[in-house]
């Protein structure tokens, strides 16, 4: 589905991404994490055609990414960022309907592509009729879950989407959100700095550091076979389950 050649990124003096091979099975779940400045956004934000690499090309199915093709790969591609990044003077039902009402599709097929995503994110009709500012932050990430899935993408990018919530709300998204994944069966690519989120949602796991892929596997294979001693202390300090104990 995604295929990142010898991608980089730099702002400046500093590295925000270092050359870069990554491939993203179809269909499956990836969770890209790590600490903050290491690079997954980037490289998130990469996939979209948000930022342009320095070097290398990104590939969504068989096309290069380019100018040329950005906006029209993009229509196929979902995107949620934290807190739903909903425009707050729509309506929520208006963000979540903009692109399709501004690609020229049917009334009666935005209508009832709206009804049924209410319904799979669990959110009441009426609630879409409010701004984004009247939901809590649960209800906002879910609306713009919905905005992501409008167009029915194959490839969903979430970028540290419940990353702003109270635990409790933090939770029953997490459980519902891998229950949309496994029921909608689509290329998801999540970025997260939590490991139990990422081993939750994700058997295929990338830990990124300084601008650099460190490993890649399961949770298991980070915990048994970690590549170097950065991943025990990242799985130290995360408190997983099995993760050794301070020397």
């Amino acid at each position: 589905m995604v295929k990142l050649d010898n991608v980089s990124k730099r702002y400046g003096a500093r590295v925000a991404l270092h050359p870069v091979d990554l491939e993203i099975p179809s269909g499956e779940t990836t969770a890209l994490i790590g600490p903050s400045g290491c690079g997954k956004s980037t490289l998130l934000r990469m996939i979209v055609g948000l930022v342009r690499p320095d070097t290398g090309v990104v590939r969504i199915g068989a096309e290069v990414l380019t100018a040329d093709n950005v906006e029209r790969l993009r229509h196929g591609i979902g995107y949620v960022i934290q807190d739903g990044g909903l425009f707050p003077h729509l309506s929520c039902a208006q963000n979540v309907v903009l692109l399709a009402r501004h690609l020229g599709l049917p009334k009666a097929q935005i209508d009832a592509r709206l009804q049924a995503l209410s319904a799979l994110v669990h959110i009441p009709a009426d609630a879409l009729d409010r701004y984004p500012q009247q939901l809590s932050g649960g209800q906002r990430q879910r609306v713009g879950l919905m905005r992501a899935l409008m167009l029915d993408p194959k490839l969903l990018l979430l970028d540290e989407p419940l990353g702003a919530l109270d635990p409790v709300t933090r939770f029953e998204l997490q459980t519902e959100l891998k229950a949309i994944f496994e029921q909608l069966s689509k290329t998801v690519v999540i970025v997260t700095h939590d490991m139990g989120e990422a081993g939750f949602f994700a058997e295929d796991i990338v830990m990124m550091r300084e601008g650099r892929i460190v490993q890649r596997g399961s949770i298991a294979d980070l915990l048994e076979r970690p590549a170097e001693p950065y991943v025990s202390q990242f799985m130290r300090a995360q408190r997983v389950p099995g993760a050794p104990e301070p020397a």
